[in-house]
């Protein structure tokens, strides 16, 4: 199954990230060698958010990203929420359906 887990950051998200960078990029890359995190990166115009795709059995998955992520344990992400995406288009779908 797909999930996203999608960043609402802080209005000094910008300015604080820096700080945080590579403990959170080290994270998602390591998420990334074990094939959960498939993608990840920030919104812009307007830089309010980021979106994670991963590929796991259950929500708890990204949910312990989210936990464990410096962003979020010091404050740059203001709120956060996994979903499921059931994705039925593309190479990587999970759930492939052709039309007939």
């Amino acid at each position: 199954m797909h999930y996203l887990l999608l960043y609402e950051v802080a209005p000094d998200y910008l300015e604080r990230r820096g700080e945080f960078r590579d403990e959170h990029l080290a994270l998602a890359w390591e998420a990334a060698a074990r094939g959960e995190l498939l993608l990840g990166g920030a919104l812009t115009d307007p830089a309010d958010g980021a979106v994670l795709l991963f590929a796991a059995d259950s929500p708890d998955v990204p949910a312990a990203f989210a936990k464990a992520d410096p962003y979020v344990l010091n404050g740059l992400v203001r709120k956060w929420t996994v979903r499921g995406w059931h994705t039925v288009a593309g190479p990587q779908a999970h759930a492939p359906v052709h039309p007939s």
